[in-house]
């Protein structure tokens, strides 16, 4: 194994080419600065120096440190430097060990941003998310058909334990604020029917309520504060280790390997949660017919059963089907999205549920407003 080896030349138009071979490893002797300094003296003075490394067999840091300590020495004699001719590898860590943070006038940073410049930069904002979102979705929908064609790759203990999250360990939450809010809706339409001696039709309130939309929409809020939030933490804080990363210089489709199993246990959970949520939201109903007003229970299980029809029950179960997607895709993409640092992880699980909620409503809307039209 042959040493590390310089040689200068100069050539015409006062530049200095130093060509590098050898062996450059460390704990073997490497050459020098001082052979450097001398080989810029002399007349005419040197003016460019160009690098070569033809000859140069295997290299280690020990070449970066001597490149960077000439860099120096041309920069204080304002002497250019090329380094065209050396290997890709030794150029790009040079010019990340070189590389200055861009420095921020200060006044500029102080001067406040005019009002038509904070739309024309919000309005760009907009544009980049929506192409954001659009590409991920597009994505969604890619390891969706891989799953449909049997190709997905993704782990199915994965898929179980999200089912188990989205699932079983959401019903607690689920029942209780369901039950108060059947509870509530209860109250407030019972108060009103007594004034007409119509009590007993606040069964017919509660059910179709809680049935057609309040239980699909109060458990998707509710999904979304708590899993589609915890979906995102989780892919953010795998940003910030540089997992997310590291699936991608094995091959492995991130989209695919990770969001495509929640997506799916979500969605494929939401509907149940959905027909407990209209359970609890009767029961919660009766509680207070029955407790505080005297109505028959029968007769008010009986005034359930034919209000609520099949129709009733297939939308809510549609919207929760719809809100499942809605939450996964919500809170995926923020953890998708996350910066590298500790705050941005909280900042994309507090994004995460503000635009699962807002997708929500934006759905039920768009949902009830397309029943009505069409009469169901």
């Amino acid at each position: 194994m042959s040493a590390a080896e310089i040689q200068y030349k100069r050539t015409p138009g006062e530049i200095l080419s130093v060509d590098l071979g050898g062996t450059w490893q460390l704990g073997q002797e490497v050459p020098s600065t001082d052979q450097f300094r001398k080989a810029l003296e002399g007349q005419p003075p040197v003016k460019q120096v160009e690098f070569r490394a033809k000859e140069l067999a295997s290299w280690d840091s020990s070449i970066l440190t001597f490149l960077l300590e000439v860099r120096k020495l041309c920069a204080r004699a304002k002497i250019s430097v090329t380094t065209d001719g050396l290997p890709a590898g030794v150029r790009q860590l040079i010019d990340l060990a070189t590389a200055v943070p861009k420095k921020e006038d200060a006044h500029q940073s102080e001067s406040r941003e005019s009002f038509l410049a904070r739309i024309g930069s919000d309005a760009v904002e907009f544009v980049r998310s929506a192409g954001e979102l659009v590409a991920f979705v597009g994505e969604a929908v890619v390891a969706f058909s891989r799953l449909m064609s049997g190709r997905a790759k993704f782990r199915t203990l994965d898929l179980g334990l999200f089912l188990q999250e989205s699932g079983a360990r959401a019903v607690p939450i689920v029942a209780l604020i369901s039950f108060l809010v059947g509870l509530i809706l209860a109250f407030v339409g019972i108060l009103q029917l007594n004034l007409f001696g119509a009590q007993i039709y606040v069964a017919n309130l509660v059910g179709i309520a809680m049935v057609r939309a309040m239980g699909a929409i109060m458990t998707g809020i509710i999904m979304a504060g708590r899993t589609g939030a915890a979906f995102a933490a989780q892919l953010g804080t795998m940003q910030v280790n540089e997992e997310i990363d590291a699936f991608q210089t094995l091959g492995i489709q991130p989209v695919e390997f990770l969001v495509l199993p929640r997506m799916l246990a979500l969605t494929l959970m939401m509907p149940l949660l959905v027909l407990f949520a209209d359970l609890m939201g009767i029961l919660g109903g009766a509680l207070v017919a029955v407790g505080f007003y005297d109505i028959n229970l029968t007769i008010y299980l009986n005034h359930t059963i034919e209000a609520v029809g099949l129709n009733d029950l297939f939308i809510g179960l549609f919207m929760g089907f719809v809100f499942g997607i809605l939450v996964s895709l919500s809170g995926c993409l923020r953890g998708m999205q996350c910066g590298r640092s500790a705050s941005a992880v909280g900042n994309a699980a507090t994004s995460a549920v503000v635009t699962g909620i807002v997708a929500i409503i934006i759905a039920t809307a768009v949902i009830i407003v397309t029943c009505s039209v069409l009469g169901i």
